[in-house]
């Protein structure tokens, strides 16, 4: 009996045991197989991110590629040829400055010593000659008597050559009385008064200050291309802040034989203009603008800029071309702006055939581009 209880017990035993182990079987396969799916799930996604990066890898390269070859296309070179056109407009030259007085005399001493009078108050009107204010001149007077007294006993007793010298002391002697006073140079009004009677000033001391403004004055700068059409008695116009709604007439005065080389790098002249009669609320210091009127029709020669080289050194070029090729013209030039540029030397003429490189993206239209 006890023998069969222990097989019975033992059967028991290794079913359970069967049956855990079929139990930790199945739970492996289970987790086998999640497993699997979990890794095919990556690999496909894996998969979908690669395609994804190579479609766009190889969509960027096209675009790249078909990129370079547009600036390629558009940065292409080609040759071409433009005839020099001729045609006529009216010369307007800009202009800007401030006005001075016509005439300015800063008077000064020319001797030392102390002041005997002062005949002007600021604000007087005095005429050319007029006395001014004067210095103590006791001493150059004694010093012209005694020359004086000399030249009678010469006329006497003296020598021909002793007259002479002594002429030319009472000259000199002349000239230093002289220099004790103070004169105007020309009409005009006194502008400032530096000086009282009984001061001393030593010489070269400036005493007071008179001024023409019965006529304005200008200086204005044209440029060296411009020069071509100045000529002295051009009229010129001119508006003032100060004087707004009113054109005042102006002319061309002064044209300097000399120029000179500008900030900007181009050479300019100077040139003076003259209002002759100023209104009476237009004084020195105030800022015009205006221009320079050119009559008539001026002819001008026009290229497209593109057919203009500036060379190193600011030297300006054009290829023409000839019979047997090209060649290259040195020429001077105005830039005018929208891409054309004005020939104004008299190397190059109308119906001349210029060479030139161009972006083959450029499109000029110029009547007169072939």
């Amino acid at each position: 009996m006890d023998e069969n209880k222990k097989n019975v017990s033992s059967d028991i035993e290794e079913k359970a045991k069967s049956l855990s182990e079929l139990q930790e079987e199945k739970l492996r396969a289970a987790y086998a197989r999640k497993k699997r799916r979990k890794r095919i799930k990556t690999l496909v996604g894996w998969l979908v991110v690669i395609t994804i990066f190579s479609v766009l890898f190889v969509m960027y390269n096209q675009y790249q590629a078909d990129r370079a070859a547009k600036l390629a296309e558009a940065n292409k070179t080609v040759t071409k040829e433009t005839t020099v056109y001729e045609t006529e407009y009216s010369v307007t030259i800009d202009i800007s400055g401030y006005v001075e007085a016509y005439d300015i005399q800063e008077a000064k001493f020319r001797s030392t010593g102390s002041v005997t009078g002062v005949y002007v108050e600021e604000g007087d009107e005095v005429v050319k000659g007029q006395l001014l204010a004067s210095i103590d001149s006791t001493s150059q007077e004694v010093a012209l008597q005694n020359i004086r007294n000399q030249i009678e006993e010469a006329e006497l007793n003296g020598s021909q050559k002793q007259l002479e010298l002594l002429r030319l002391q009472e000259k000199n002697a002349v000239n230093n009385l002289d220099y004790t006073n103070i004169y105007a140079n020309f009409d005009g009004i006194i502008t400032s008064v530096d000086v009282s009677a009984g001061d001393y000033f030593e010489a070269g001391s400036s005493v007071l200050t008179l001024v023409d403004i019965s006529k304005l004055k200008a200086k204005v700068e044209v440029d060296e291309i411009d020069m071509q059409y100045v000529k002295e008695g051009m009229e010129a116009s001119l508006t003032f802040d100060s004087m707004p709604g009113h054109t005042l007439a102006a002319r061309v005065s002064y044209v300097p034989m000399l120029g000179r080389y500008s900030s900007s790098g181009i050479g300019v002249v100077d040139v003076e203009l003259t209002i002759d009669d100023p209104p009476a609320n237009l004084i020195p210091g105030f800022s015009f603008e205006g221009n320079i009127n050119v009559d008539g029709q001026v002819k001008m020669l026009i290229v497209p800029q593109s057919a203009v080289k500036t060379e190193r050194g600011g030297v300006t070029t054009v290829r023409r071309k000839t019979a047997s090729g090209e060649e290259t013209v040195n020429v001077s030039v105005k830039y005018l702006g929208e891409n054309l540029v004005q020939i104004v030397s008299d190397n190059i003429k109308a119906g001349d055939v210029l060479i030139y490189d161009s972006k083959s993206s450029s499109n000029n239209m110029m009547p007169f581009m072939r």
